[in-house]
């Protein structure tokens, strides 16, 4: 289980608080206004942002945790993939940042990329490959590090509708197989609905805890309102 225990986020101009929890393996788009929180909620999370309060895994502590050894994944919109390396070592990159790599290393890379349908391509640099290939290759870097939580900070926005359709039910369908708890930064609502089985608003000042994101959209608060323009 997540835990935010009075998480409380503290910047110049910028407050945002938090206390709630969400199962293993629950699915969680996070919304709101620009400027809110979400994406400062999830670095807080990744142990990038000083706050107060705790965040727990399954009971743990994560604040005696640097960001590469918590428990979690983040996956960011420009995908941070690096352009002087191919595909395959992008990914290996999440096994050890030396690249020091033994023979099941290269096979368990080999079999992420097929995993995410870029089988043929771990020898390709990132220029090389599409918006939705960098996309895959992306989330196969996150997949491959096998963390139990994975943070995704809208990292489809830049694609068109069916290629972001379709990423986003490669996370379903690779999160359903590992039993990964995802929150997903989104201003799509129509990202939310697809994905998501629950919903946190992050507005004024407050992430608010998750509620089903049917009956969220169906009857929003005025926050939420404001933001969809309904």
């Amino acid at each position: 289980m997540l835990r935010l225990e009075q998480l409380d986020i503290r910047q110049e101009g910028f407050h945002l608080t938090a206390d709630w929890e969400v199962a293993k393996g629950a699915k969680v788009a996070v919304i709101g206004p620009s400027g809110a929180g979400k994406s400062t909620l999830l670095m807080a999370l990744a142990g990038f942002v000083p706050h107060g309060g705790r965040v727990t895994w399954n009971g743990q502590n994560m604040a005696a945790l640097a960001p590469g050894d918590r428990p979690l994944s983040i996956l960011f919109q420009d995908q941070n993939l690096f352009p002087h390396l191919t595909l395959a070592q992008n990914l290996g990159l999440g096994l050890s940042p030396r690249l020091q790599l033994a023979a099941a290393d290269h096979a368990h890379i080999e079999t992420t990329l097929a995993r995410v349908g870029l089988g043929d391509m771990g020898s390709r640099k990132p220029a090389q490959l599409s918006g939705g290939q960098l996309g895959r290759a992306a989330l196969a870097r996150a997949l491959l590090r096998a963390r139990p939580i994975l943070l995704l900070d809208e990292p489809f926005a830049a694609l068109g509708p069916a290629l972001k359709a379709e990423m986003l039910d490669l996370v379903t369908e690779t999160a359903n197989e590992t039993g990964a708890t995802v929150l997903m930064v989104t201003h799509d609502p129509a990202d939310a609905r697809r994905f998501a089985e629950l919903t946190v608003l992050v507005a004024d000042g407050v992430a608010a805890a998750p509620v089903p994101t049917a009956a969220l959209f169906a009857n929003p608060p005025p926050a939420l309102r404001d933001y969809l323009g309904a």
